[in-house]
């Protein structure tokens, strides 16, 4: 409806008309006939009457609206109101959103988020603002597309596509996983850690593909026929991690979601996080609410396998027991028969045939004995090769092999260095002037300490220092005898 033109039956405009229309003159023929003062007082509003007059044309004019924009200005004060604006590229209005409504809303907006809003438009009378009062908020773009899922998945359950006679049951001890997803996403890892954690004997095949765009849905699709035709996977895990109904729209397509509820395969679909709910889900044997989840739903538990091996193990000794049983009734009733015939020879065989089942039973005891402590023996080794221990040790031998080899490389080298020290002490004698000396040598020096070497350099009466290999002298020169 057009806010410029407001029905004029509806009682809104009446009280309009009422109150802000001037009241003509009795006289009309005279139209220049000058109204009474007490006619002007009479067609006077108050701004309050005025504020009210367009509350209620702008409440009873456009009752309830949608509008999308995007959020700006966005308050959250004390009192858990929300007040923002919302506007586009050539307007804005303000907006308000109490807390009873906006404690509903999750999650919470953002400053420049896009979002389509329900509401009525009002006026706030005290400041005469035209403002949109929000009863319901979502992000721009979901409630098309939520309608489109509403639609899509009504069709496909009344045609019976998530009907649950239609699902399978999965496999309990499978040896392969296929899993549809992207390889650069978060779930094919979480997936693989969770496998390898639970249940490292299941192989695991990755089907890649995109998760998101307008191609993801066929490329989802040529991957699950892939696995189809190759047939090598037990079970397949079909998703990808979380986002917004846009990112996960890929597992809504119809024709993907037919391919998926015919699988002959058991399916488990895991398609964003624990509150996003895909149509893939409904249509798969089984919906998991993460990726992780659906991994634990596919894998046993090796605690639960060592569990059925030992339940097994039990079930076969009970049948052999069983069958041993009913062989001795057999022969007890046998023997009371031949008892009372007296075919003592008849007897022979079954008595022969006794022993080969107690030797049978006995082998049997054995050989199962023998698997279940060997089993027992190489799951002891696995733990054993990856225990923090046993590394430990290794880097612990490996060390103390270094330290020798660090010590005998240190002694070597000492016993080298102490030969050079020898050596070089041995050179350093030849050269020393001390041992010149031993020899009988001296060493002459003049009162300043001088060497003398040429005896030109002393005279007669002058006193010399002496030095021997032990002590030295102080002579004086009585003659010298310099070299002509």
């Amino acid at each position: 409806m057009d806010l410029t033109k407001p029905d004029p039956n509806s009682p809104a405009a009446k009280r309009a008309q009422r109150s802000a229309g001037t009241v003509i003159s009795s006289n009309q023929s005279n139209p220049n006939a000058a109204t009474s003062p007490a006619n002007n007082n009479r067609n006077v509003l108050s701004v309050s009457q005025l504020n009210r007059e367009a509350r209620l044309l702008l409440e009873n004019g456009l009752p309830n609206i949608c509008v999308e924009g995007e959020i700006s200005n966005l308050a959250r004060p004390a009192s858990g109101h929300w007040y923002f604006t919302l506007k586009d590229s050539n307007a804005q209005i303000r907006c308000a959103m109490f807390r009873q409504r906006n404690r509903l809303v999750r999650p919470a907006p953002q400053e420049g988020d896009k979002v389509q809003l329900h509401g009525k438009l009002t006026l706030y009378e005290a400041r005469g603002d035209y403002q949109l009062v929000v009863d319901s908020m979502q992000a721009a773009g979901e409630g098309a597309l939520r309608q489109a899922f509403e639609a899509l998945r009504l069709k496909l359950e009344q045609e019976g596509l998530f009907a649950d006679e239609r699902k399978q049951a999965l496999p309990e001890w499978p040896s392969t996983i296929g899993v549809i997803t992207s390889p650069s996403g978060a779930a094919v890892r979480d997936i693989i850690d969770v496998c390898g954690r639970r249940y490292r004997a299941a192989n695991i095949i990755l089907y890649p593909t995109s998760v998101q765009g307008e191609t993801a849905p066929a490329e989802i699709r040529q991957a699950l026929q892939q696995a189809i035709q190759r047939a090598e996977a037990d079970v397949l895990i079909i998703g990808r991690g979380g986002g917004s109904l846009e990112d996960l729209w890929a597992f809504n397509d119809e024709a993907l979601t037919r391919d998926v509820a015919a699988c002959p395969i058991p399916i488990v679909s895991a398609v964003g996080h624990e509150t996003d709910f895909s149509l893939c889900d409904f249509a798969a044997d089984m919906r998991a609410p993460t990726p992780s989840a659906a991994a634990e739903l596919v894998t046993p538990l090796a605690e639960d396998w060592l569990a059925w091996l030992n339940t097994v193990s039990g079930q076969l000794v009970r049948q052999l027991g069983r069958r041993l049983q009913a062989a001795q009734q057999t022969l007890d009733h046998t023997q009371h028969r031949l008892q009372q015939q007296h075919p003592l020879k008849r007897l022979e065989p079954y008595q022969q045939r006794l022993k080969q089942l107690e030797l049978r039973q006995h082998n049997a005891i054995k050989q199962l004995q023998w698997l279940r402590n060997s089993q027992v023996q190489k799951l002891n080794q696995r733990l054993q090769a990856q225990s923090p221990r046993q590394a430990l040790n290794n880097v612990a031998k490996q060390l103390a092999k270094q330290q020798q080899r660090l010590q005998l490389v240190g002694q070597a080298l000492g016993k080298q260095e102490a030969l050079r020290l020898a050596q070089l002490s041995a050179k350093l004698d030849v050269v020393s002037p001390l041992a010149t000396l031993m020899r009988g040598y001296a060493i002459a020096t003049d009162q300043t300490g001088k060497a003398i070497t040429d005896a030109a350099q002393a005279n007669t009466g002058d006193t010399i220092n002496v030095k021997l290999a032990n002590g030295d002298l102080d002579c004086t020169v009585n003659h010298s005898n310099p070299e002509s």
